[in-house]
């Protein structure tokens, strides 16, 4: 029977997609619903199976600010995994998502055992910080109007599996405007600019076209 077991080829999706009671639990968040509040027990690694999920910060005067916006097939919540005993910050779902929750104990033990996934994970995490020092270069270097644009491209997975045109939840201009470093009025004035040139659509109901004729801006010197 131990035998057998071994013979068992482990696969990084199907744990990311199913449950057997190893410290693994799939939940269902709600648009606007909180998966974790910042300065919560960090206890778990979360991964995300379907939809998008906002992480905020609130200054100790009270000033909120969006620091991502995570899609499908993104993990968060690793901080525990280095020590990290509190949430630095807050987690909620921006569409009705499905999250994968793996506690700490068995995430760690997964890493260690199986090279697939740990190949997988640290994959994920370079990728991530090569994002978070382009956002610092764009931040640093762009014009208020590029890194809007860069960020809707950003959010609609621009060029992934071969999307050129994706529609994505609409988000509030004051998040927008937190992401991008500028003023609400600011962003305003770029949407209503992009609108007008063809690069974004607004649809009925909550979902916001995001055109590839958007990257102009982008490349635009």
């Amino acid at each position: 029977m131990a035998a057998s077991k071994k013979l068992i080829k482990f696969d990084s999706k199907t744990f990311l997609s199913t449950i057997d009671g190893g410290g693994r639990k799939i939940a269902a968040f709600r648009k606007k619903q909180t998966i974790f509040a910042q300065g919560g027990s960090a206890d778990a690694v979360f991964y995300i199976q379907k939809g998008k999920v906002k992480l905020t910060v609130v200054s100790r005067i009270g000033k909120e600010a969006t620091i991502g916006i995570l899609n499908q097939g993104d993990f968060f919540g690793e901080g525990c995994l280095t020590g990290q005993l509190l949430r630095l910050c807050s987690a909620n779902a921006l569409t009705d998502c499905s999250v994968m929750q793996i506690d700490k104990k068995s995430m760690l033990e997964v890493l260690h055992r199986e090279h697939e996934f740990s190949d997988l994970f640290v994959a994920y995490l370079l990728t991530r910080n090569i994002r978070y020092e382009e956002d610092l270069v764009d931040q640093l270097f762009n014009s208020s109007e590029k890194r809007l644009a860069r960020i809707l491209l950003l959010l609609a997975h621009f060029g992934k599996d071969g999307k050129h045109e994706v529609a994505i939840p609409k988000i509030s201009q004051e998040n927008l405007a937190e992401m991008v470093g500028t003023t609400r009025s600011r962003v305003s004035f770029f949407m209503n600019r992009f609108r007008k040139l063809g690069f974004i659509d607004y649809h009925a109901g909550d979902e916001l076209q995001v055109h590839s004729s958007l990257l102009q801006i982008v490349l635009h010197d």
